[in-house]
């Protein structure tokens, strides 16, 4: 998918936007260059995260958006990899750390959830084009509501319709439902298998709205 960045500059979240503080990755230690504000996108996208919000309390009165992240720099990209592979490594017993196969089964579940953090302007990582935003849901008291697993959780339970179907995962669906809804009426894409990862503009975006470029390419480290 080919990109044609039209230059629209990052912009920082609204102060009143509930956010997951401190930064996630962040307070693992991710280096942002120059101590840049992770909590940026590109404008546009902050303008439909607003209206998302707006139609979310339109329909649950009370409830908001709360981001778990935002613009994410290549080099925080290849930090969170490997903090992600060597924190579910540590998860296995001492004959699965020793068993290759084992290994690779979990190096294969990490790339599958996180994007290759390439340099190549052609094939950005999604965050790393402020287009992309994780985010869940909080209800009128400020706590997050059940959507069925953590966000960056791996496996099949991470899929948007993991819960479909499950009646022990009623309340976890239709929660996921009512994110999808919001963010997508306003114009973002839901990744396929990241219940908490929408994008308006870049290459997912693209493909999945039939474009034929998308608008957003990857934002220098210096933001």
């Amino acid at each position: 998918m080919a990109i044609n960045d039209c230059g629209e500059p990052l912009a920082p979240l609204p102060e009143d936007l509930p956010r997951v503080m401190p930064h996630p990755y962040a307070r693992l230690g991710a280096p942002y260059p120059g101590g840049r504000d992770p909590w940026r996108l590109r404008l546009a996208v902050v303008m439909r995260l607003l209206r998302a919000r707006t139609i979310l309390q339109a329909a649950h009165p009370g409830w908001d958006l709360q981001i778990f992240d935002a613009w994410r720099p290549i080099a925080v990209q290849i930090f969170m990899i490997d903090h992600s592979l060597q924190t579910e490594l540590a998860r296995g017993s001492p004959s699965q750390r020793a068993d290759p196969a084992w290994r690779c089964q979990v190096e294969q579940q990490v790339c599958h959830l996180w994007a290759i953090p390439s340099r190549d302007p052609r094939t950005p990582p999604p965050h790393s084009t402020g287009a992309a935003v994780d985010l869940t849901l909080v209800d009128h008291t400020g706590e997050p509501v059940p959507m069925g697993s953590p966000i960056d959780a791996l496996g099949s339970e991470s899929y948007p319709d993991h819960f479909a179907g499950d009646p022990h995962g009623v309340t976890a669906h239709r929660n996921r439902l009512r994110l999808r809804r919001a963010m997508v009426t306003v114009g973002f894409v839901m990744h396929p298998w990241e219940w908490w990862h929408f994008s308006f503009g870049d290459q997912l975006w693209a493909w999945q709205t039939g474009q034929v470029e998308a608008c957003y390419g990857a934002v220098a480290d210096g933001g």
